[in-house]
């Protein structure tokens, strides 16, 4: 069977996930440049994949247009439209299985996303844990591609993605004699979040040290926090809620090193080539989400046995009346940084 020269990827949250699918679609589309991508996904994600060779990119909006079932209908008459001859879907949710039936109904070649469930909550489980590295997240990506004929070879090297600062950002680049480091200090789970104290004590050391500290990433509250660090420490920036996606990412692309904790900002880093420190509580790398090219010495943590509570970190994991995340020392994290320095 001939291979499919253009190719419906659904994927259609979270941000992180949607960033690994964009670092393997840069290698996929390096590997087979003739191959045409529909990228389907949130408008948000576009930056993402701006750039990537053959890939165009077609909004999901689940809240008006392709909401319910018969917007699923409609989401999949437009993408009949592009005349595809494959689907991948790197989802498997429901949404996505359900325009997956669609186009399969049609008889489209159709292939899906093995999630590990068994392997992952094995992991997970608060006894008997089976502990061991399960397949890298951006591999099960590929594995899909590979169900429909691909020979992909991932590289798992980082590539620096520079670009332009952009100019509304000029000012956090003043200083060219210190380094710029990008924190984001926050993810939707709390059991991934290092403590505010922690975290400043890290920012009092790099602002005065040499470092510059850019922030990165959180809604309303966590612009207030990141705005009231501004002010208690010098060289200081918040970038939350000033930018666009597509500033942040040209911004992180110019970063000397990120650190984040398991969230978005590890994965945008990635995605853009720049080395980041991540840290990990209630999560661990094993469930396979670690950041596309990044450096296995550079996911901080404490090795506990009730770690991982959760492959999402939306669950407590007690390590003998600490909860995994604060195991984590400032003086860690530090001296991390001086020794990549």
């Amino acid at each position: 069977m001939p291979l499919p020269q253009r190719i419906i990827v659904t994927r259609f949250s979270a941000m992180g996930d949607v960033a690994m699918v964009a670092s393997v679609l840069k290698e996929f589309c390096q590997q087979y440049p003739t191959v045409e991508i529909i990228m389907v996904s949130r408008q948000f994600f576009a930056p993402f994949f701006e750039g990537i060779k053959n890939v165009r990119f077609h909004s999901f909006e689940p809240k008006t247009i392709h909401k319910g079932f018969f917007g699923l209908v409609r989401l999949k008459k437009e993408l009949a439209q592009y005349g595809a001859d494959a689907v991948a879907d790197l989802h498997y949710n429901l949404r996505s299985r359900v325009l997956a039936v669609l186009f399969s109904l049609a008889g489209m070649r159709v292939r899906q996303l093995d999630k590990g469930r068994a392997e992952k909550k094995a992991l997970t489980r608060k006894e008997h844990k089976v502990k061991h590295q399960l397949k890298l997240t951006v591999e099960r990506y590929a594995d899909v591609f590979r169900a429909l004929g691909f020979h992909v070879e991932l590289s798992h090297r980082l590539a620096l993605n520079l670009q332009d600062v952009p100019k509304v950002a000029f000012s956090m680049f003043g200083n060219f004699d210190r380094k710029k480091i990008g924190i984001a200090p926050f993810a939707q789970h709390r059991y991934k979040i290092l403590s505010q104290v922690k975290m400043e004590q890290i920012m009092d050391y790099l602002t005065h040290h040499g470092y510059d500290v850019l922030l990165f990433g959180g809604g309303k509250e966590e612009f207030q926090i990141a705005q009231n660090w501004t002010e208690r420490f010098p060289n200081t920036y918040n970038t939350i809620g000033k930018f666009t996606l597509r500033e942040e990412l040209d911004i992180i692309s110019n970063l000397d090193l990120m650190i984040s904790m398991d969230s978005s900002g590890l994965h945008m880093a990635s995605l853009m080539g720049v080395r980041c420190l991540s840290l990990w509580g209630a999560t661990h790398p094993y469930a396979g989400f670690t950041g596309y090219g990044q450096q296995a010495e550079d996911c901080i943590q404490v090795e506990h046995p009730n770690r991982p509570s959760s492959v999402y970190g939306n669950k407590p994991c007690d390590c003998d009346g600490t909860e995994a995340i604060d195991l984590i020392t400032p003086e860690m994290v530090i001296e991390k940084i001086t020794a990549i320095r």
